[in-house]
């Protein structure tokens, strides 16, 4: 059986606030048991988990797609760690392009924000002969 902690230590341990962790309740990413006077228990492995979602947003995966992942957790154990290892190993390529993406943005910085012509249409070192034109309107070269 798995020891139980407050909402006040869970909170305390995993450096998410107390609010926090009633969201994620009540997006069903963790559950808790409720004591005799109504207050949130949680298993100590439920820290896991809060890790699990915490990184998996800074990788920007939104909620629900941090629900779909723990779903497939199993449900009758902890998870172990090469369960862990199993989602997070899908993500890889994620952080490929969200690497590959901040890479143009810091390009970007310097090559167009950075020169200070601001006509993105004229540029030679961004786009020469205009040709992000073609390609259709908007930010198509912060569009990947």
């Amino acid at each position: 059986m798995d020891v139980v902690l407050p909402i006040s230590e869970i909170a305390r341990r995993s450096g998410v606030a107390s609010s926090a962790l009633r969201f994620y309740e009540e997006r069903g990413l963790i559950s808790s048991e409720r004591a005799g006077s109504g207050h949130r228990r949680y298993p100590r492995s439920t820290l896991r988990r809060i890790a699990f979602i915490v990184f998996a947003q800074k990788i920007g995966l939104s909620l629900d797609e941090i629900g779909v992942q723990l779903a497939r957790l199993p449900a009758d154990r902890v998870p172990s760690r090469q369960d862990w290892r199993k989602l997070s190993g899908e993500w890889t390529k994620r952080v490929d392009e969200r690497i590959a993406e901040l890479q143009r943005l810091r390009a970007g910085l310097t090559e167009c924000i950075g020169c200070g012509c601001l006509s993105i249409d004229r540029c030679r070192l961004a786009n020469p002969a205009d040709e992000a034109s073609r390609r259709g309107p908007g930010a198509r070269n912060w569009m990947g």
